[in-house]
Protein backbone atom coordinates (compact mmCIF):
# COMPACT_ATOMS: atom_id res chain seq x y z
CA UNK A 1 0.00 0.00 0.00
CA UNK A 2 1.33 3.38 -0.86
CA UNK A 3 0.38 6.93 -0.05
CA UNK A 4 -1.30 7.55 -3.17
CA UNK A 5 -4.18 4.41 -2.17
CA UNK A 6 -4.07 6.37 1.32
CA UNK A 7 -4.83 9.47 -0.23
CA UNK A 8 -7.66 7.89 -2.23
CA UNK A 9 -9.56 6.08 0.54
CA UNK A 10 -9.71 9.83 2.30
CA UNK A 11 -10.71 10.89 -0.68
CA UNK A 12 -13.82 8.47 -1.46
CA UNK A 13 -14.48 8.95 2.41
CA UNK A 14 -14.94 12.70 2.48
CA UNK A 15 -17.11 12.54 -0.60
CA UNK A 16 -19.26 9.40 0.49
CA UNK A 17 -19.66 12.27 3.33
CA UNK A 18 -20.72 14.85 0.80
CA UNK A 19 -17.89 17.14 2.36
CA UNK A 20 -15.71 19.38 0.53
CA UNK A 21 -12.07 19.57 1.70
CA UNK A 22 -12.64 23.16 2.81
CA UNK A 23 -14.80 21.59 5.49
CA UNK A 24 -12.85 18.50 6.19
CA UNK A 25 -10.00 21.00 6.55
CA UNK A 26 -11.96 23.44 9.21
CA UNK A 27 -12.86 20.63 11.63
CA UNK A 28 -9.24 18.65 11.75
CA UNK A 29 -7.62 22.66 12.30
CA UNK A 30 -5.47 22.35 9.23
CA UNK A 31 -5.43 24.02 5.90
CA UNK A 32 -7.60 23.40 2.74
CA UNK A 33 -3.83 22.53 0.79
CA UNK A 34 -2.81 19.90 3.66
CA UNK A 35 -6.08 17.86 2.99
CA UNK A 36 -5.35 18.45 -0.84
CA UNK A 37 -1.54 17.29 -0.41
CA UNK A 38 -2.94 13.73 1.47
CA UNK A 39 -5.50 13.22 -1.35
CA UNK A 40 -2.79 13.61 -4.47
CA UNK A 41 -0.36 11.38 -2.35
CA UNK A 42 2.03 13.71 -1.66
CA UNK A 43 1.84 13.42 2.17
CA UNK A 44 0.25 11.70 4.73
CA UNK A 45 -1.66 12.48 8.02
CA UNK A 46 -0.06 11.72 11.60
CA UNK A 47 -1.08 8.63 14.07
CA UNK A 48 -3.42 11.33 16.11
CA UNK A 49 -5.04 12.52 12.52
CA UNK A 50 -5.43 9.23 11.27
CA UNK A 51 -7.78 8.61 14.31
CA UNK A 52 -9.63 11.98 14.30
CA UNK A 53 -10.11 11.45 10.21
CA UNK A 54 -11.87 8.10 11.24
CA UNK A 55 -14.38 9.71 13.87
CA UNK A 56 -15.30 12.23 11.21
CA UNK A 57 -15.32 10.58 8.21
CA UNK A 58 -17.52 7.21 10.04
CA UNK A 59 -14.71 4.64 9.18
CA UNK A 60 -12.66 2.31 10.92
CA UNK A 61 -9.29 2.62 11.54
CA UNK A 62 -8.11 -0.48 9.59
CA UNK A 63 -10.28 1.74 6.83
CA UNK A 64 -6.87 2.92 6.35
CA UNK A 65 -4.82 0.10 6.80
CA UNK A 66 -3.14 -1.81 9.16
CA UNK A 67 0.21 -0.88 8.34
CA UNK A 68 -0.34 2.45 8.41
CA UNK A 69 2.75 2.98 11.57
CA UNK A 70 5.17 1.28 8.77
CA UNK A 71 3.76 3.47 6.15
CA UNK A 72 4.44 6.80 8.01
CA UNK A 73 7.85 5.62 9.16
CA UNK A 74 8.47 4.62 4.79
CA UNK A 75 7.50 7.53 3.69
CA UNK A 76 9.66 9.48 5.76
CA UNK A 77 12.42 7.84 4.95
CA UNK A 78 12.22 8.51 1.30
CA UNK A 79 11.20 12.04 2.23
CA UNK A 80 14.71 12.38 3.65
CA UNK A 81 16.82 10.31 1.12
CA UNK A 82 15.27 12.30 -1.83
CA UNK A 83 18.41 14.23 -2.82
CA UNK A 84 16.52 16.36 -5.43
CA UNK A 85 14.38 18.43 -3.87
CA UNK A 86 15.03 21.96 -3.57
CA UNK A 87 16.36 22.67 -0.29
CA UNK A 88 14.91 26.08 0.71
CA UNK A 89 11.23 24.18 -0.69
CA UNK A 90 12.36 21.51 2.17
CA UNK A 91 12.56 23.90 4.73
CA UNK A 92 9.49 25.69 3.79
CA UNK A 93 7.22 22.30 3.58
CA UNK A 94 9.01 21.15 6.97
CA UNK A 95 7.32 24.28 8.53
CA UNK A 96 3.67 24.47 7.35
CA UNK A 97 3.99 20.83 8.37
CA UNK A 98 4.89 22.03 11.90
CA UNK A 99 2.43 24.67 12.31
CA UNK A 100 -0.19 21.69 10.91
CA UNK A 101 0.95 19.75 14.07
CA UNK A 102 0.52 22.56 16.16
CA UNK A 103 -2.87 23.41 15.03
CA UNK A 104 -3.98 19.58 15.65
CA UNK A 105 -3.61 20.15 19.37
CA UNK A 106 -6.11 22.74 19.40
CA UNK A 107 -9.79 21.83 19.76
CA UNK A 108 -11.25 24.30 21.09
CA UNK A 109 -14.50 25.13 20.08
CA UNK A 110 -14.65 21.42 18.67
CA UNK A 111 -18.00 19.63 19.10
CA UNK A 112 -15.91 16.33 20.51
CA UNK A 113 -18.81 14.00 21.99
CA UNK A 114 -17.31 10.73 22.92
CA UNK A 115 -14.32 11.16 21.33
CA UNK A 116 -11.67 8.32 21.56
CA UNK A 117 -8.44 10.19 23.34
CA UNK A 118 -7.17 6.75 25.14
CA UNK A 119 -3.55 6.09 25.09
CA UNK A 120 -3.07 9.61 23.10
CA UNK A 121 0.84 11.58 23.47
CA UNK A 122 0.03 14.73 22.64
CA UNK A 123 1.36 17.47 25.21
CA UNK A 124 -0.07 21.28 25.57
CA UNK A 125 -3.81 20.55 24.07
CA UNK A 126 -5.76 23.15 23.87
CA UNK A 127 -9.82 22.69 24.81
CA UNK A 128 -11.45 26.26 25.22
CA UNK A 129 -15.17 26.24 25.05
CA UNK A 130 -15.02 22.25 23.90
CA UNK A 131 -17.99 19.66 24.16
CA UNK A 132 -16.27 16.76 25.34
CA UNK A 133 -19.00 15.26 27.78
CA UNK A 134 -18.25 11.02 27.69
CA UNK A 135 -15.07 11.26 26.02
CA UNK A 136 -11.86 8.87 27.47
CA UNK A 137 -8.91 10.52 27.94
CA UNK A 138 -7.59 6.78 29.39
CA UNK A 139 -3.97 6.05 29.18
CA UNK A 140 -3.45 9.34 27.67
CA UNK A 141 -0.48 11.60 28.26
CA UNK A 142 -1.72 15.24 27.92
CA UNK A 143 0.81 16.96 29.64
CA UNK A 144 0.06 20.71 30.22
CA UNK A 145 -3.23 20.70 28.61
CA UNK A 146 -5.44 23.39 29.10
CA UNK A 147 -9.40 22.99 29.46
CA UNK A 148 -11.76 25.80 29.85
CA UNK A 149 -15.17 26.26 29.78
CA UNK A 150 -15.96 23.08 28.51
CA UNK A 151 -18.82 20.12 28.96
CA UNK A 152 -16.35 17.68 30.51
CA UNK A 153 -19.29 15.11 32.07
CA UNK A 154 -18.56 12.29 32.43
CA UNK A 155 -14.83 12.36 30.72
CA UNK A 156 -12.80 9.17 31.79
CA UNK A 157 -9.16 10.25 32.98
CA UNK A 158 -8.27 7.16 34.29
CA UNK A 159 -4.44 6.38 34.53
CA UNK A 160 -3.82 9.51 32.52
CA UNK A 161 -1.12 11.67 32.75
CA UNK A 162 -2.48 15.34 34.02
CA UNK A 163 0.87 16.96 34.80
CA UNK A 164 0.35 20.80 34.79
CA UNK A 165 -2.82 20.49 33.35
CA UNK A 166 -5.09 23.75 33.97
CA UNK A 167 -8.73 23.05 34.49
CA UNK A 168 -11.17 25.63 34.35
CA UNK A 169 -14.73 26.63 34.69
CA UNK A 170 -15.65 23.42 33.03
CA UNK A 171 -18.55 20.62 34.27
CA UNK A 172 -17.23 17.89 35.32
CA UNK A 173 -19.86 16.06 36.57
CA UNK A 174 -19.18 12.51 37.03
CA UNK A 175 -16.07 12.45 35.72
CA UNK A 176 -13.39 9.79 36.65
CA UNK A 177 -9.96 10.26 38.28
CA UNK A 178 -9.11 6.22 38.96
CA UNK A 179 -4.76 5.95 39.31
CA UNK A 180 -4.61 9.40 37.67
CA UNK A 181 -1.00 11.09 37.45
CA UNK A 182 -1.94 14.32 39.55
CA UNK A 183 0.93 16.75 39.31
CA UNK A 184 0.81 20.81 39.74
CA UNK A 185 -2.45 20.20 38.39
CA UNK A 186 -4.83 22.88 38.84
CA UNK A 187 -9.17 23.09 39.25
CA UNK A 188 -10.41 26.50 38.99
CA UNK A 189 -13.77 27.35 39.26
CA UNK A 190 -14.88 23.84 38.43
CA UNK A 191 -17.75 21.66 38.97
CA UNK A 192 -16.43 18.06 40.76
CA UNK A 193 -19.83 16.52 41.40
CA UNK A 194 -19.73 12.95 41.55
CA UNK A 195 -16.56 12.90 40.45
CA UNK A 196 -13.97 10.21 41.23
CA UNK A 197 -10.96 10.49 42.37
CA UNK A 198 -10.05 6.70 43.39
CA UNK A 199 -6.10 5.32 44.79
CA UNK A 200 -4.64 8.98 42.90
CA UNK A 201 -1.69 10.40 44.38
CA UNK A 202 -2.17 14.32 43.97
CA UNK A 203 1.22 16.55 44.32
CA UNK A 204 1.42 20.49 44.39
CA UNK A 205 -2.02 20.31 43.01
CA UNK A 206 -4.32 23.05 43.42
CA UNK A 207 -8.52 23.03 44.15
CA UNK A 208 -9.55 26.82 43.72
CA UNK A 209 -13.08 27.73 44.01
CA UNK A 210 -14.04 24.46 43.37
CA UNK A 211 -17.41 23.10 44.60
CA UNK A 212 -16.10 19.17 45.97
CA UNK A 213 -19.28 18.80 48.16
CA UNK A 214 -20.06 15.18 46.54
CA UNK A 215 -16.58 14.76 44.81
CA UNK A 216 -15.66 11.08 45.45
CA UNK A 217 -12.41 10.78 47.19
CA UNK A 218 -10.82 7.37 47.86
CA UNK A 219 -7.76 5.67 48.99
CA UNK A 220 -6.21 9.22 47.84
CA UNK A 221 -2.55 10.63 48.94
CA UNK A 222 -2.54 14.79 49.24
CA UNK A 223 1.00 16.27 49.20
CA UNK A 224 1.50 19.94 49.30
CA UNK A 225 -2.20 20.36 48.04
CA UNK A 226 -4.01 23.52 48.25
CA UNK A 227 -7.94 23.75 48.72
CA UNK A 228 -8.07 27.37 48.47
CA UNK A 229 -12.02 29.11 48.89
CA UNK A 230 -13.49 25.53 47.34
CA UNK A 231 -16.31 24.07 49.24
CA UNK A 232 -15.82 20.56 50.79
CA UNK A 233 -19.03 20.64 53.16
CA UNK A 234 -19.87 16.93 54.21
CA UNK A 235 -17.31 15.65 52.14
CA UNK A 236 -15.87 12.45 53.32
CA UNK A 237 -12.23 12.32 53.53
CA UNK A 238 -11.89 8.79 55.89
CA UNK A 239 -8.76 6.66 55.94
CA UNK A 240 -6.59 8.94 53.55
CA UNK A 241 -3.19 10.58 53.63
CA UNK A 242 -2.50 14.54 53.63
CA UNK A 243 0.95 16.15 54.40
CA UNK A 244 1.52 20.00 54.13
CA UNK A 245 -1.88 20.42 52.92
CA UNK A 246 -3.60 24.00 53.22
CA UNK A 247 -7.51 24.00 53.71
CA UNK A 248 -7.15 28.38 53.60
CA UNK A 249 -10.86 29.99 53.25
CA UNK A 250 -12.14 26.52 52.75
CA UNK A 251 -15.67 25.48 53.81
CA UNK A 252 -15.43 22.86 55.77
CA UNK A 253 -18.52 22.20 57.67
CA UNK A 254 -19.66 18.34 58.29
CA UNK A 255 -16.54 17.56 56.66
CA UNK A 256 -14.85 13.87 57.89
CA UNK A 257 -11.75 12.74 58.05
CA UNK A 258 -12.19 9.53 60.34
CA UNK A 259 -9.33 7.76 60.27
CA UNK A 260 -6.89 9.91 58.51
CA UNK A 261 -3.13 11.07 58.62
CA UNK A 262 -2.15 14.72 58.90
CA UNK A 263 1.28 16.17 58.59
CA UNK A 264 1.83 19.89 58.46
CA UNK A 265 -1.68 20.39 57.36
CA UNK A 266 -3.22 24.20 57.77
CA UNK A 267 -6.64 24.64 58.64
CA UNK A 268 -5.57 28.79 59.73
CA UNK A 269 -7.24 31.18 56.72
CA UNK A 270 -5.48 33.73 56.40
CA UNK A 271 -7.62 36.31 57.32
CA UNK A 272 -8.63 36.69 61.29
CA UNK A 273 -10.88 34.04 62.64
CA UNK A 274 -14.67 34.42 63.44
CA UNK A 275 -16.88 32.90 65.06
CA UNK A 276 -18.42 31.45 62.32
CA UNK A 277 -14.94 29.70 61.45
CA UNK A 278 -14.66 28.27 64.91
CA UNK A 279 -18.45 26.93 64.49
CA UNK A 280 -17.44 25.27 61.18
CA UNK A 281 -14.09 23.84 63.02
CA UNK A 282 -15.95 21.97 65.71
CA UNK A 283 -18.41 20.23 63.35
CA UNK A 284 -15.63 18.50 61.45
CA UNK A 285 -14.85 15.10 62.65
CA UNK A 286 -11.58 13.83 63.43
CA UNK A 287 -12.23 10.30 65.03
CA UNK A 288 -9.29 7.69 64.71
CA UNK A 289 -7.00 10.28 62.89
CA UNK A 290 -3.15 10.45 63.16
CA UNK A 291 -1.76 13.90 63.47
CA UNK A 292 1.47 15.50 63.79
CA UNK A 293 1.73 17.33 67.40
CA UNK A 294 1.55 20.94 65.34
CA UNK A 295 -1.34 20.28 63.32
CA UNK A 296 -3.09 19.07 66.29
CA UNK A 297 -2.09 22.07 68.38
CA UNK A 298 -3.69 24.67 65.30
CA UNK A 299 -6.79 22.44 65.36
CA UNK A 300 -7.04 22.32 69.00
CA UNK A 301 -6.32 26.11 69.35
CA UNK A 302 -9.43 26.21 67.02
CA UNK A 303 -11.80 24.62 69.13
CA UNK A 304 -11.82 21.18 66.86
CA UNK A 305 -13.08 18.01 68.96
CA UNK A 306 -9.91 15.74 68.93
CA UNK A 307 -10.86 13.28 71.92
CA UNK A 308 -9.98 10.08 69.91
CA UNK A 309 -6.84 11.41 67.55
CA UNK A 310 -3.95 10.19 67.87
CA UNK A 311 0.11 11.41 67.59
CA UNK A 312 2.09 10.29 65.05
Amino acid sequence: MDTKMIGNKIAKARKDKSMSQAQLAQLLFISPQAVGKWERGESIPDIVTINRLAEILSVDLNYFSENFQSLVDETALKMTADSNINAEQTNSEASNEQQERKLLTNFSGSKLTRSDFAGVVAHKMKFNGSALSGSSFEDADITGSLFSGSDMREVNFDRANLTDCSFSANTLTGASFDKTILVRTEFNASGLTNAKFIDAELIDVKLVNTDLQKTIFQNCVFNDVDFKQSDLRGLCLDGQAFTGVKFDKAALNEATFNGATLKNVSFRPTYALTNKYYRSIKTICFDGAMMDKLTYAELKGMGADLSKVTFI
